[in-house]
């Protein structure tokens, strides 16, 4: 279970005491989360999810997180904001950890989308991306174009390991993106960047959440859909392309915001971009994730094949 800080009983039901919240009933380590420590806590009044924020989140950031989540939350979105204390304050400390109580959200993640729920997941990325149209505040991509060849540099040869010729293939991919990367003439907005199947709730057809915001930051707005793009629309593995996913997210995102010519031209390029981008932080981890860690390593080869899609001249060897 991905649950890094351990928190106890006691201690939690004395951090409760800080909200109008009721009292503690039960409380229960999430596995699915990856970045963070997640607890499901029960109380006499609700449900709440806590999360403590782990080494991948900088405190620093966390004020850009809640006030986009309480942005959206205000302009009715979907989305998961933080619980006040009662004095007000949104982030806290929990066992030596920055931390958040946050409202509980209905519905569930999804493993295999249908073109129904891909086109849902489309009208809403597209509604969250003219909710932020006033949103003021902005943050760097930590994973933007620009940091991708110091990962590559720190992966080096060792990406070798994980297969033979790794290391060429991911640079002569990185060198054709970077060169096609658009600098200007396309929104730049706050982004989700990281909207998996994973990190939208569901019921049945139905957006009920869109959840885990602790890669927002500021980029090409339509950059934000190639990533979705590149995660909805093939198997877990990468290797089979469901066009009929792809379709409909497309065209859901297209109801509230129609892609230009120029966008059509260089929307491979950025998905091209989000496979690299995915491959090499799926690679670092793979690199140096202990055997024994709490959390299973991914597999950076399933975006090696998913780049090949979207430019078949690159990484034809991880198809």
């Amino acid at each position: 279970m991905a649950v890094y800080t351990q928190v106890s009983a006691e201690v939690l039901a004395a951090f409760l005491t800080r909200y109008d919240v009721g009292e503690l009933v039960s409380a229960k380590g999430i596995a699915e989360g990856v970045e963070n420590s997640n607890f499901l806590v029960e109380t006499t009044r609700d449900r709440f999810i806590l999360t403590l924020y782990e080494k991948r989140v900088a405190a620093t950031d966390l004020p850009f997180f809640m006030a986009l989540l309480d942005h959206l939350d205000e302009k009715g979105l979907p989305v998961p904001p933080a619980i006040k204390d009662r004095g007000g304050v949104e982030i806290q400390e929990l066992e030596g950890r920055p931390a958040c109580l946050i409202r509980f959200m209905p519905g569930v993640s999804l493993s295999h989308p249908t073109p129904a729920q891909a086109l849902a997941a489309g009208k809403a990325m597209g509604e969250m991306h003219h909710a932020v149209a006033d949103f003021a505040p902005t943050r760097e991509n930590s994973m933007g174009v620009d940091t991708w060849r110091a990962l590559f540099a720190r992966c080096g040869h060792s990406l070798d390991q994980i297969a033979p010729g790794l290391y060429d293939d991911l640079g002569r991919a990185l060198d054709k993106v970077e060169a096609a990367w658009p600098r200007d003439g396309f929104d730049r907005i706050a982004i989700h960047a990281d909207l998996f199947p994973d990190n939208v709730l569901m019921l049945g057809d139905r957006v009920t959440s869109l959840i885990d915001f602790y890669f927002a930051c500021t980029d090409i707005r339509v950059y934000d859909l190639a990533i979705m793009h590149s995660a909805w629309s093939f198997d877990n593995a990468g290797r089979n392309y469901d066009a009929a996913v792809g379709d409909a997210l497309v065209a859901g995102y297209q109801h509230h915001f129609p892609l230009t010519e120029t966008e059509r031209a260089l929307f491979a390029t950025l998905a091209s971009g989000a496979c690299i981008r995915f491959a090499l932080s799926r690679a670092w981890d793979w690199l140096n994730t202990p055997p024994d860690a709490l959390v299973m390593r991914k597999d950076p080869l399933a975006y090696m094949r998913r780049l090949h899609h979207y430019d078949p001249t690159l990484a034809a060897r991880a198809a």
